[in-house]
């Protein structure tokens, strides 16, 4: 004769077995993505480069324009002078930066944009919050010398001048 009360603990406690081995599993799992997560901004998030290693590179981004006003580097400009907001992320390590961004040493520096055969020289003013490493962010008199407003947004070319 069987016994179905025997048979009903086997499969309880093989059916428990098996769901203390799926949450195992799920665990490790879990680990290994937040561990693969974790080291994601490390990846997409450009380093930080020292003196002449930024100097030198040759650069390429988003061009994008803003109606300027008071910058970070604490003067007030308009549209029609010929500046840049460099991205956040360039600026906060640029070297020699302090707490205060009105005397990082990126200010006033110059930059030479390219674009489809034209260039302008622009004066770094302002501090860019939403521009990736190398993007630049033009007031509208600077951005027309390579594209007209209505554009928008292109990939530009740059180097320190």
């Amino acid at each position: 004769m069987v016994n179905f009360q025997i048979i009903q603990q086997l499969i309880l406690s093989s059916f428990s077995n098996l769901l203390l081995f799926a949450m195992f599993a799920l665990t490790k799992i879990t680990a290994a993505a937040l561990v693969a997560l974790s080291a994601l901004p490390a990846l997409t998030a450009a380093a930080p480069m020292e003196g002449a290693q930024l100097e030198t590179r040759a650069n390429s981004g988003r061009a994008t324009y803003f109606y300027p006003g008071l910058g970070a580097c604490g003067k007030t400009n308009g549209n029609g002078d010929y500046i840049v907001a460099v991205s956040k992320l360039l600026y906060d390590s640029y070297p020699g930066h302090t707490a205060n961004p009105n005397n990082n040493p990126v200010c006033g520096r110059k930059i030479k944009a390219s674009y489809g055969g034209k260039s302008v020289t622009v004066t770094v003013a302002d501090r860019c919050e939403s521009c990736a490493f190398n993007d630049l962010d033009f007031s509208p008199t600077a951005f027309q010398q390579l594209q007209p407003l209505s554009v928008g947004l292109f990939t530009v070319s740059w180097d320190w001048a």
